[in-house]
């Protein structure tokens, strides 16, 4: 893999595009979140497909789709960022978490579960904390198994983050923002039961809440029980396909109190409630799904590049309201 480009702040965002031998681009990020110094917190964002097939219209990753990333082209982002800060593999970070979560919906690739099975063994990282987000898609029943054995034996004891991205609480509605099939939510609530051992992180349940889509915690309390999941609010990312098809988050970004009702009404369901909220200056720097790649996709293909969608500069905000 070799780097097509990148872009970003070194104090927040960086943003790569590395291009396989095939020619297909694929995006990964890393991250730091101030005022927390690097060597305490460090995210790295990795792709896991050549785009996405889903094509979710609250993300850029479905501008294309092209197939899997092998375990090598999975590991060659991580490599590429960890060997620019710790050549030797040694990373003295207390929180090195590292999210399956950037092109493509990991459960797609069984590749990733061989990169979680040698991660351990690849790096010096005693504050390694991978990240699985999914959508949680039919047809991938050997994934599951195999993830919470892997879960079992190589990231107990809080050492492990998994997250369904739901959005909604209307399961007839869930598809319009995910076009995929996928299980139910009577589905999840009983895999993650099995998945959750003594000693785990809570699954987190991901609300990017859109206007005009149901955000109820009673009907997500009768479904899901908060001794094993806990809720994450998000806003909804300026992505261009977002943008375009005129789908507005519910919460602001600038004004994190339009979160409120939702925090408090989960938080009296009896959930964990966390309200994730990053810099906004990140939508400059482009860290959004599939945002970068898009860029230089359109430019190589003689179009005019697609920009970054610019939102205002956030005000200062309570530390209850940072993001996780």
């Amino acid at each position: 893999m070799k780097i097509a480009g990148q872009w970003g702040e070194s104090d927040l965002a960086t943003v790569y595009a590395g291009e396989l031998k095939d020619g297909m681009l694929v995006e990964f990020v890393e991250s730091v979140q101030p005022p927390i110094p690097q060597n305490e917190k460090w995210v790295l964002i990795v792709s896991t497909l050549k785009g996405c097939p889903v094509n979710c219209p609250i993300c850029d990753a479905g501008i294309s789709y092209s197939g899997k990333l092998s375990f090598a082209e999975i590991i060659g982002q991580i490599d590429h960022m960890v060997r620019n800060r710790y050549s030797d593999g040694k990373v003295p970070v207390s929180k090195f978490k590292i999210q399956f979560a950037r092109m493509g919906d990991p459960a797609f690739n069984p590749a990733v579960l061989d990169v979680l099975s040698e991660l351990p063994f690849i790096y010096d990282a005693p504050g390694l904390l991978p990240s699985i987000s999914t959508i949680a898609p039919r047809g991938c029943d050997d994934f599951w198994e195999k993830l919470t054995d892997v879960k079992n034996r190589l990231y107990t004891e809080g050492r492990f983050q998994m997250q369904f991205s739901i959005h909604t609480s209307s399961e007839k509605a869930r598809p319009e923002l995910v076009p995929c099939s996928t299980w139910s939510f009577a589905e999840m609530s009983k895999w993650g039961e099995g998945f959750f051992s003594s000693g785990d992180r809570k699954i987190s349940l991901n609300f990017a809440a859109v206007r005009g889509y149901p955000v109820d915690p009673a009907v997500i309390a009768d479904l899901f029980s908060p001794e094993y999941f806990m809720i994450k609010l998000t806003p909804v990312n300026p992505t261009h396909s977002s943008r375009n098809r005129g789908l507005i988050g519910i919460i602001d970004p600038d004004f994190p109190e339009t979160a409120d009702k939702l925090v408090s009404g989960f938080q009296n369901a009896g959930f964990d409630t966390i309200l994730s909220i990053g810099e906004t200056r990140e939508n400059r720097i482009g860290s959004n799904c599939g945002m970068y790649v898009g860029h230089l996709s359109s430019s190589r293909e003689g179009k005019a590049p697609q920009k970054p969608a610019v939102q205002s500069i956030p005000r200062e905000y309570p530390d209850r309201y940072r993001r996780e």
